[in-house]
C-alpha cells in the first residue's frame, strides 16, 4: 500500500514538474523514459533520457535527463545535466560539474551541492505549493461532492416514489439474508463485468459488452446504492420510535443518502453498504424473474409497529 501511494505521488509530482521542464527546455527530447519501483535507475555519461522516475530506489545520473522524480529514495548526480529535479523524502547530491538548469523541488529532502555544481533555477520546498493547491482544490472537491450528494438525493426520492414496494422488498432481503446479499453483491461487482469483457472479443459482442459495462451495470449498481441508503434511513427512523412505516419512504431516502454521503469520506463504509444493496437488487430481480417472489404490498399507511428493519 505504501508503494502504491508512492507511485501515485510520483505521477502527480511528475505532472507538477512539467511546467518547470518546459520553462527550462535546455536539453533535447528523445522520448526515452526510465522508471523503477523498488529498484535503481542509472543514466551513464553520454546517454540521455527525457524522464527518470524512481520509487524506493536510487537514481544515479551522469548523463543528461530532462526531469528527475524520486520518492522515498536517493538522487545522485555526478557531472550530469538536468532541467528539473523533484525529490520527496529523498536526499539529493549534486556532484562536481553537475548543472541543473531549472528548479530543484523538495519535500522533506536535503540538497547537497559539491564543488562547482550549479542550479540555474531555485531550490525550494514543495510544502507551500501543495498547501496552495489544497486551498484551490479543496473547495472545488467539496462542491463536487455536494453536487453528487444532491444527485443521489434526487434519485433516491424518485426511487422511493416510483418503486416503494420494490425498494422495501429489497430492504427485506438485506434484513433477512444479509450474508447472501453481501456475497451476491461482491459476485455481481466482479463476474458480470468480466463476462461482458469476454463477450467483446467477438464483433457481435462488442456493442453488447459496451452497453452493459457503461449503462446497464452502473445503473443497477447505483440503484443498489440507493436501496442501501433507503434501508439505512428506514432502520434509523424505526429505531427513533416514529411509530409507523410510511407508504413511500421519502424521509428514509433523505436520511440514508445524507448518512452515506457523510461516510463517503471513508470509502470502504459506503462501498460495503452499496454491496449489500447491490446484492439485494440482484437477488430480488432474479426471484422476480423466476416468479418466486412478489414485493410486499402496503394496504394502508395507518400507524403500526415498525415491521422492519428489526
Amino acid at each position: 500500500m505504501r508503494r502504491l501511494s508512492a507511485v501515485v505521488a510520483a505521477s502527480f509530482l511528475f505532472l507538477l514538474c512539467v511546467p518547470s521542464v518546459l520553462a527550462a527546455d535546455t536539453l533535447p527530447h528523445s522520448g526515452r523514459v526510465l522508471m523503477a519501483f523498488g529498484g535503481d535507475v542509472t543514466v551513464p555519461a553520454g546517454e540521455h533520457a527525457d524522464a527518470v522516475i524512481v520509487v524506493q530506489g536510487t537514481a544515479t545520473v551522469a548523463g543528461e535527463v530532462n526531469a528527475i522524480v524520486v520518492v522515498d529514495g536517493t538522487v545522485v548526480l555526478e557531472g550530469a545535466r538536468a532541467e528539473s529535479i523533484v525529490a520527496v523524502r529523498s536526499p539529493v547530491t549534486l556532484g562536481e560539474g553537475t548543472v541543473v538548469s531549472g528548479d530543484v523541488l523538495t519535500l522533506d529532502s536535503a540538497v547537497l551541492k559539491v564543488g562547482d555544481a550549479t542550479v540555474g533555477g531555485s531550490t525550494r520546498d514543495l510544502t507551500s505549493s501543495l498547501v496552495g493547491i489544497g486551498f484551490v482544490l479543496g473547495p472545488a472537491i467539496l462542491l463536487i461532492s455536494i453536487g453528487f450528494a444532491l444527485i443521489g438525493l434526487l434519485a433516491a426520492l424518485t426511487l422511493a416514489g416510483l418503486a416503494a414496494r420494490q425498494v422495501r422488498a429489497a430492504g427485506e432481503v438485506i434484513r433477512r439474508e444479509p450474508a447472501q446479499a453481501f456475497v451476491v453483491g461482491i459476485l455481481g461487482a466482479i463476474v458480470p463485468p468480466a463476462v461482458a469483457v469476454l463477450a467483446m472479443v467477438t464483433i457481435v459482442g462488442i456493442p453488447i459488452g459496451l452497453v452493459f459495462l457503461f449503462a446497464v451495470w452502473p445503473t443497477v449498481a447505483f440503484v443498489g446504492y440507493l436501496v442501501a441508503a433507503i434501508w439505512i434511513g428506514d432502520w434509523i427512523l424505526s429505531h427513533l420510535g416514529t411509530g409507523r412505516v410510511a407508504e413511500r419512504p421519502y424521509a428514509a431516502a433523505v436520511v440514508g443518502v445524507v448518512i452515506l454521503a457523510a461516510f463517503s469520506v471513508v470509502p470502504p463504509v459506503a462501498g460495503v453498504a452499496s454491496l449489500f444493496g447491490f446484492g439485494a437488487v440482484l437477488i430480488l430481480g432474479w426471484r422476480t424473474w423466476r416468479g418466486g417472489h412478489r414485493p410486499a404490498t402496503f394496504a394502508s399507511p395507518a400507524p403500526q409497529a415498525p415491521a422492519w428493519p428489526a
